[in-house]
């Protein structure tokens, strides 16, 4: 059945807050030290912060600039919905003010009181999607705020199921009204097809879009009496106190000519408009309504059982299937324990931010995104103090507190990379220089190696920020990834949250697509990003980076499945960089560490080179002709070498 039409505005989703589980998060102000806030009751992320006194001082201050929120790099509306905040961590920034996208905010504030999909039927569920700040060619100012596009890539935007991208995109408020005068689209960047402003946005859950220009003339009007007509109507319009409160009547036809399921009048010859059809009660309607009702739950609960018994014996397949070979030798674990002692907690300001690892030398290394809110690429400078901390393993040791022994500098990012390279595959890395006062545990480059296809492996990190951890799971191969999806999909059917079957599939998509990961099931969630991945012999084989996270119905921050980049795909980038750069420094101690695998990797690096035409990284090779060096001296000279298959003989 049809959840009834109510006579409430249109570009309210509800009018007043409802309760929903507690949840809590953090926010912090340009890296400094973090503050959290619980929520209970739905309302926008803007309504949550202003909880926090120290919020309610900072945008006090600030009144006369824009709230700018980011979230995981991507910038998202002071309204956006609380309720798919999960716990995490939000930066806050304060940009100069352009008038009318502060104006807007105001305007769409209360849309941001949303409730969770399933409380009030399909049509009430959300969608979220990325939109870069800068758009394509002969659009490229897009955002109403300029400022916006120094500080994110992208932003994110929220919507409900049922909505058009047009109705979505003014609801977000900081775009220009260029996008809705012109004819324009959103292009999908990697399968490079376009959805139109009338599109529905229930496909576009989790995906990352341009805004291109299809045409300079204006779009097509929307058909008469559709709901992106009465909405655009709605939403671009002030309402004043007497048009909200207009005469119930007068609302129930406004309402019934958005009803896409009304029965329409039809014209006669003459002009004159028909006259409406007589609705009658259908005699003993109620008993054949209460027998096929029975009758198609006892329908739906045969379905279910032989689905589950189907699912169980899958479901118990794979869990035998991973105990068995999770569990370690203890010759095993004691060798993992000694190399635990090379992993790091890394912390800006003293808090805690990340994982990372010794690599060789006085370097170790963290993903790019922990720490791409404080680096500046263009001066290659940290703008946060970074340490870290290779013995936190106790709560009794604080953190960011007066005790900050055994903590150590970061001096410099010698390499770094956040971005996807030209064949699509992301790269997310950063090598950091630290101080060289201290004693520093082994480098883990001594125990590299190649990703295997199958079998058991081991995270040590530090999650949700806490003390030193491990974690025994089991690889989930290329082939198999769909089924954990699907499993996890099966899993949440029927609960009321904000997660939909578009999310799954979303997921199931991008970790087919993505091949070059290491895919498996853990529960190192928020700041284990940058931990090492062992293979059953001990080797270092992935970083762990991240997962596909959900909110369950209890409120609960879930994964459906995480991923770790490739350490061989990692050293080859940094190999490339450190000559582009110049940085014969960092290359030296590189070189200087002998690992098995040492050539293998080298003639990887010569390929790469080649497939891509690295010519800077070409220049540089040419003109080392006068390096004394001798190690600098044998790798210029490998890679001047043009028969591939010359072996390079060094010894150290």
């Amino acid at each position: 059945m049809e959840p009834k039409l109510k006579t409430e505005p249109l570009d309210r989703f509800v009018e007043e807050e409802e309760p929903h589980p507690a949840h809590s998060f953090e926010w912090c102000l340009n890296g400094k030290t973090p503050t959290s806030v619980t929520c209970n009751k739905a309302g926008t992320v803007e309504d949550s912060l202003k909880k926090s006194s120290q919020f309610r001082t900072t945008a006090k201050k600030n009144k006369d600039k824009e709230l700018v929120i980011v979230r995981d790099g991507k910038a998202i509306s002071s309204h956006f919905p609380c309720s798919l905040i999960g716990k995490e961590r939000l930066t806050v920034k304060y940009v100069k003010s352009e008038g009318k996208a502060k104006k807007l905010g105001s305007h769409v504030k209360t849309e941001g009181k949303a409730k969770k999909p399933g409380c009030r039927g399909s049509s009430d569920e959300l969608v979220i999607f990325n939109v870069l700040t800068k758009g394509g060619k002969n659009v490229v100012k897009i955002m109403r705020n300029p400022a916006l596009t120094k500080i994110v890539q992208k932003i994110t935007v929220y919507a409900k199921k049922g909505e058009k991208v047009k109705q979505a995109l003014k609801r977000d408020g900081r775009f220009m009204n260029i996008i809705f005068k012109k004819t324009c689209a959103l292009f999908h960047m990697k399968t490079e097809v376009n959805t139109e402003m009338s599109n529905l946005v229930d496909d576009l859950d989790g995906n990352t879009y341009q805004i291109i220009l299809l045409s300079k003339s204006s779009p097509p009007d929307s058909q008469p009496g559709s709901l992106d007509d009465a909405y655009m109507m709605s939403s671009e319009s002030q309402r004043s106190d007497s048009d909200e409160n207009k005469d119930p009547s007068q609302q129930s036809t406004i309402t019934e000519s958005v009803n896409d399921n009304a029965p329409q009048s039809k014209l006669e010859l003459n002009g004159n408009t028909a006259p409406e059809k007589i609705l009658r009660k259908i005699p003993l309607a109620q008993k054949i309504q209460n027998h096929l009702s029975s009758e198609f739950e006892h329908s739906v609960k045969k379905m279910k059982t032989v689905s589950k018994l189907s699912r169980i014996q899958n479901i118990m397949r794979v869990e035998y299937g991973k105990n068995d070979q999770t569990c370690r030798e203890v010759k095993t674990m004691k060798k993992l324990m000694d190399l635990s002692n090379s992993v790091c907690h890394v912390r800006i300001n003293g808090s805690a931010a990340g994982t990372g690892f010794l690599l060789f030398d006085n370097f170790a290394l963290t993903n790019g995104h922990v720490l791409k809110d404080i680096y500046n690429e263009n001066r290659k400078e940290l703008d946060e103090r970074v340490t870290v901390h290779f013995s936190f393993e106790s709560l009794d040791q604080v953190v960011g507190g007066q005790d900050s022994t055994g903590e150590m500098e970061v001096e410099e990012v010698a390499g770094f990379e956040y971005c996807p390279d030209a064949s699509g595959h992301m790269y997310d890395w950063a090598l950091l220089r630290l101080s060289a006062n201290q004693t520093l545990p082994t480098g883990l480059l001594t125990h590299f190696g190649f990703l295997p296809k199958s079998g058991g492996i081991c995270i040590i990190g530090h999650p949700d920020g806490g003390v030193k951890k491990i974690d025994p799971c089991l690889i989930i191969p290329s082939e198999k990834r769909n089924q954990v999806v699907e499993k996890s999909c099966h899993e949440n059917q029927g609960h009321i949250q904000l997660v939909t079957r578009n999310f799954f599939e979303g997921v199931a998509e991008s970790v087919q697509r993505n091949t070059q990961v290491l895919t498996y099931e853990s529960c190192f969630y928020f700041g284990s990003s940058g931990s090492p991945v062992f293979d059953r012999h001990c080797r270092v084989v992935a970083m762990h980076s991240g997962g596909y996270d959900y909110q369950s119905a209890k409120g609960e921050t879930q994964s459906v499945i995480e991923f770790g980049y490739c350490l061989s795909d990692i050293l080859e980038h940094i190999i490339v960089q450190l000559v582009q750069r110049g940085r014969s420094d960092v290359l030296k101690s590189y070189l200087a560490c002998s690992y098995a695998h040492h050539q293998n990797v080298m003639s990887n690096v010569k390929k790469l080179v080649e497939s891509r035409n690295f010519t800077a990284f070409k220049n540089v090779v040419n003109s080392s002709v006068d390096i004394n060096d001798e190690s600098l001296q044998k790798f210029f000279e490998f890679f001047s070498l043009k028969e591939e298959s010359v072996p390079m003989d060094i010894s150290y």
